[in-house]
């Protein structure tokens, strides 16, 4: 039985096509179907109608006068792979023998108007069909394929189900279809895609793409993979820059221009995700093939439909467009098929005569709208451009094929387990209902034509392996798809995806791999830092902070060098720190210590001629015995500071401190003593035995021990509680690790600088009470001169030590014992070696008491 349709109006022609007259047979439209003991109903999308105006029909109701007429000659490839099939199995002796398969072809249109017509005429063998009537003869059919969309297999599958017939569905994988209690009757072909917003992210992290935008349909399907997307993006911290909602109603037959594109092309994004099917986002496709949108990068979830639209050749724009295709393997058979399909072998196809009409010109026959004989005998489906036709085997036409391969395989084992139970008469046909074959379509395990194993588990699908598709299209009109990678779920971790770089061809617009970022990667030396309220993608780069680095790009965190390490300037590696101190050779030390020999050596040489002068007035004056020991206690203080430069060790941290403490206590002491000696050498004339007494017994000389023994007492404690010792400064000096001597106990060293600055003061006091004293040799003046120095030297010490660091704080040290050392020397002695070697007329007794 046929079914005829004519449509009188205007056909919208792919404009590739050089302008001819077409004639009416191309207008016409049949079911055709090829007989066969068993029948498979194949419902395929071929053609559809459109309307642009919309203006209502005047008798027809619920239709249009300006009706359109679209081929969708791509997709009869499906065709192809269904008769190639059933080929194969009747062909087959070991596959359904004595049985043969046939199919009835119906056309299955993209809306969902009218989707259910073609499958009831087919339930009841009506045209006008009618609901619960059966017009068949005989009952000879075992299953339907629909596709391609999710809505128009749900739809068939509200109906079938009623009918208990099993239904193969070869479209998309769908969650919603996969549910047994829904859908009793319904079979997915495709595996699930789960692991595909893996692979998504996996191709993303490949190519550091983390900032990227998507366009999903508006239904079910587009919000569980954005749901999966977004939770796969966040563990890899790649963000979505816009997410734009597809309506399915918004279709390639809509003329509206999508307000939302230009958006889309000034977004940052460089990378969009595509993901529906061909059926629900053939608007969008079109919109962007119209815009010539260059300079984006495509990746898709299916191989999209590129079929001409007025000129606008969508191949310009997914140029350079990845693909995520469900693998499966070449069928060379199929090519070499459909290079020996001719419409003379298959009379009772209607499609397959407009092709050659429409391609070939070959004229129509005006009495039966058959092809006249040998037109273009040697024309063949291969000759047409990629574009327009494809010979190879899509991903749905693979679908099919396994869909009657799995009818096949079913109806076999059906048939087995029947003559099992009761024999045949020979010669007598197999009689059998549909539901009967739902035990054995379920979890069937097969081995397709082209040998690879496959787990028929219709109800619970597994993920599949995925091709990576290259799309090539310039220049325009290539069409290639070329395979340039894998991505395997079931491999191990870091190896699930394989890509060949140097195979992908990226939009014209890019010389190199693209870039699709919010903000761009942080360099090195250089940190991530977060802007508020924005995603973790867009962020500001930030330097390293000091002694740390970031040795990789894109960092969060920056790494502290360890201590014996420094930050190099760029901050992007640790270099090994150099060991420095106060040694003899630098610059500094030799300042120092050559200042230390000649005040040294200076002091000796006053105490060789104090020595040389022992006798003069001058010396004899004022107390010969203090001023040795003050000249040989200076001698030491200034050859006490080379302790302070080298390289430190135990001993001379320890040597450092106390010799310190105790020689400028025995300096200090001498000094206070020699005050003292002045006012008690003036007081001896007034009458006191004290006085007479302290001056006989010289018992100002019993304060040197004493308060030396109090010294030595004082860093006794010292030592025993907390010593000083070899420490490391790797901060003070940058890329320098400083040796130096710790104090050990701050208290006690400050406590020893107390006990200087106390024998300090009162030497002080002492020397400024006896300054005015009738005496031509009264040293008092000097001694109260000298304490000045020292006092202001040391007090301006403290501050100055704890404001410096490493072996600065060293050098302070030092420089405030040689220049404290020097000051006692200076102003005690120089005026003495002056009138002993310039003056001599003046070191004499006479008039050595003042006329007052």
């Amino acid at each position: 039985m046929f079914s005829w349709s004519f449509i009188p109006w205007i056909l919208q022609i792919p404009n590739l096509v050089c302008a001819f007259e077409i004639s009416e047979c191309f207008f016409r439209i049949k079911n055709f179907r090829h007989d066969g003991n068993v029948m498979i109903g194949a419902f395929f999308p071929l053609h559809y109608y459109y309307t642009v105006k919309k203006i209502p029909h005047k008798i027809l109701i619920n239709d249009y006068e300006d009706l359109y007429l679209q081929y969708k000659f791509k997709n009869y490839q499906f065709v192809l792979a269904l008769v190639f099939a059933i080929k194969e199995i009747n062909r087959n002796p070991q596959l359904l023998p004595n049985t043969s398969l046939g199919f009835d072809f119906y056309n299955n249109p993209f809306t969902e108007k009218n989707t259910l017509m073609n499958a009831f005429i087919w339930l009841t063998g009506m045209n006008d069909a009618k609901v619960n009537y059966n017009c068949k003869l005989e009952q000879k059919s075992a299953a339907a394929l629909t596709g391609t969309s999710f809505a128009i297999s749900a739809h068939m599958g509200t109906l079938l189900q009623l009918y208990k017939i099993p239904q193969l569905t070869f479209g998309p994988f769908d969650s919603i279809l996969s549910d047994q209690a829904q859908f009793t009757s319904l079979y997915q072909m495709a595996p699930n895609d789960t692991s595909l917003p893996l692979g998504i992210v996996s191709l993303m992290l490949h190519f550091k793409w983390s900032w990227v935008g998507l366009l999903l349909t508006d239904d079910h399907r587009g919000m569980q993979i954005l749901s999966d997307l977004k939770e796969e993006m966040k563990k890899n911290r790649v963000c979505v820059a816009f997410v734009e909602l597809i309506s399915g109603t918004w279709n390639s037959l809509s003329h509206k221009f999508w307000k939302s594109l230009g958006k889309i092309e000034d977004s940052s994004a460089n990378v969009i995700i595509i993901f529906g099917d061909t059926d629900s986002l053939q608007g969008l496709m079109k919109n962007i093939g119209q815009k010539l949108t260059t300079w984006k990068v495509w990746i898709m979830n299916s191989q999209w439909d590129v079929t001409n639209h007025n000129d606008y050749f969508m191949l310009d724009s997914f140029h350079g467009s990845l693909t995520f295709s469900h693998h499966y393997e070449e069928m060379v058979d199929f090519t070499n098929f459909i290079q020996t399909v001719h419409p003379s072998k298959y009379p009772e196809d209607t499609y397959l005569p407009k092709l050659w009409h429409l391609f070939f010109k070959c004229p129509f026959s005006q009495t039966d709208c058959k092809l006249l004989e040998n037109c273009q005998p040697n024309a063949s489906l291969d000759l047409l451009p990629k574009q327009n036709f494809d010979t190879t085997m899509s991903e749905e036409s693979y679908y099919i094929y396994n869909s009657v391969y799995t009818v096949a395989h079913s109806l076999h084992e059906m048939i087995l387990n029947q003559l099992q139970v009761q024999q045949h008469k020979n010669g007598e046909e197999i009689v059998f209902l549909p539901w009967q074959l739902h035990p054995f379509l379920q979890n069937n395990y097969m081995n397709n034509h082209v040998g690879s194993h496959m787990v028929m588990d219709m109800k619970s699908k597994f993920d599949s392996k995925y091709d990576i598709i290259n799309f090539w299209n310039f220049p325009k009109g290539m069409g290639l798809r070329v395979k340039v990678g894998s991505f395997s779920p079931y491999a191990p971790h870091g190896r699930q995806l394989s890509l060949t770089n140097q195979l992908i061809q990226w939009p014209a617009q890019f010389t190199e791999i693209p870039k699709s970022v919010c903000t761009n990667l942080c360099g090195l030396g250089f940190r991530r830092t977060l802007k508020e309220g924005q995603d973790v993608c867009c962020f500001d780069c930030t330097s390293c902070p000091d002694n740390e680095i970031s040795n990789e790009t894109d960092m969060d965190h920056c790494v502290k060098c360890p201590e014996s390490h420094y930050a190099n300037t760029e901050k992007n590696h640790c270099l090994q720190k150099t060991v420095t101190f106060l040694h003899f050779e630098d610059p500094l030390g030799m300042a120092l210590s050559s200042t230390a020999l000649c005040f040294s050596a200076i002091t000796a040489t006053v105490l060789g001629i104090f020595v040389k002068h022992r006798d003069s007035p001058i010396v004899k004056a004022n107390n010969r015995a203090l001023s040795y020991i003050l000249l040989i206690t200076l001698i030491i203080c200034f050859l006490s500071s080379l302790l302070f430069i080298g390289q430190p060790n135990t001993a001379t941290c320890i040597l450092q401190q106390t010799t310190f403490g105790i020689v400028f206590t025995v300096a200090l002491s001498t000094v206070l003593a020699k005050a003292l000696t002045v006012v008690i050498a003036f007081k001896v004339t007034f009458p006191g035995r004290l006085m007479r007494w302290l001056m006989i017994s010289r018992a100002t000389n019993y304060t040197i021990p004493i308060f030396t023994l109090l010294q030595i007492i004082l860093c006794g404690i010292w030592l025993g509680t907390s010593p000083p010792f070899v420490d490391q400064d790797s901060h003070a000096q940058h890329g320098h690790i400083i040796i130096l001597c710790n104090k050990g106990s701050a208290i006690a060293f400050h406590c020893v600088l107390g006990f200087l600055y106390s024998l300090a003061i009162g030497s002080y006091i002492m020397a400024f009470l006896s300054r005015n004293l009738p005496d031509k040799f009264n040293e008092a003046k000097f001694l109260t001169l000298s304490m000045l120095v020292f006092c202001s030297v040391w007090v301006t010490f403290l501050p100055v030590y704890h404001c410096t660091k490493g072996k600065f704080m060293v050098a302070v040290e030092v420089f405030s014992i040689l220049a404290s050392s020097a000051a006692l020397l200076g102003f005690i002695f120089a005026p003495k070696c002056y009138i002993i070697l310039l003056k001599p007329d003046k070191n004499v007794f006479h008039g050595i008491r003042d006329k007052k």
